[in-house]
């Protein structure tokens, strides 16, 4: 794994997932952020209100995060656990929140891994999973919440390029039923899993997760100050 954060560090130029003008904004959905534990945002609808009216001051900007964040918006999504123990809170990937049908990209060169429909509230709803190969260094990016026809006419082992649109970011309900945005994750050992992998880990289990998906800014190279 140590050898797969210095090749991504290392590579020259990475194309970019998300290809617009808006500015960053880093949003915070872990205890820290107050106004969570504040209201209820099991209604979809009113949490992509909170997202994109408030959070984002009305789309004027991409909102950026989540590696790493415990957050406690999970509570509210049985599909995580609720507040049980082993409950899983720990976010693995990046997330990108910006409104749906955005387009995205293929930071290089890929074949289609694996892709499904993860049809539960809370889960990732259309996802695709690309492997990647960088010096001799195999690897996967992880596309989560996507629209449905993001599905139409792929298969597993269709080569994607570089800078190639190859799917675009869901609407709720189809897309896990959240507030249109990507999850972006990196994965050193994907094991057996397809068209799925988990992107929330619990307490327990996090070093063992954070041991193989490294930080997915290693790609995306937006700013820590957005």
């Amino acid at each position: 794994m140590s050898d797969l954060k210095q090749i991504l560090g290392n590579y020259p130029a990475f194309a970019k997932v998300i290809d617009n003008v808006k500015p960053y904004r880093r949003l915070d959905f872990s205890a820290s952020n107050e106004v969570l534990l504040t209201r209820d945002l099991s209604k979809t609808s009113e949490f992509s209100k909170y997202v994109f009216e408030e959070l984002l001051s009305r789309s004027r900007y991409n909102g950026i995060g989540g590696y790493g964040e415990n957050r406690v918006i999970y509570r509210q999504r049985m599909h995580f656990g609720g507040d049980e123990p082993g409950a899983r809170s720990i976010h693995l990937g990046t997330d990108i929140w910006i409104e749906a049908g955005e387009p995205l990209f293929a930071p290089l060169d890929g074949t289609v891994h694996s892709y499904a429909f993860n049809n539960h509230y809370g889960d990732y709803g259309p996802t695709i999973i690309l492997a990647h190969e960088l010096s001799g260094v195999p690897f996967y990016t992880l596309y989560g919440h996507l629209s449905l026809s993001s599905l139409d006419g792929l298969a597993v082992g269709k080569r994607i390029a570089k800078g190639e649109r190859f799917a675009s970011i869901g609407d709720y309900p189809e897309n896990g039923d959240w507030p249109p945005h990507l999850h972006f994750q990196v994965i050193s050992d994907i094991g057996d899993y397809e068209g799925d992998f988990p992107g929330v880990s619990s307490f327990f289990d996090q070093d063992y997760y954070f041991s193989i998906c490294p930080d997915p800014n290693l790609i995306l190279r937006i700013a820590k100050n957005s």
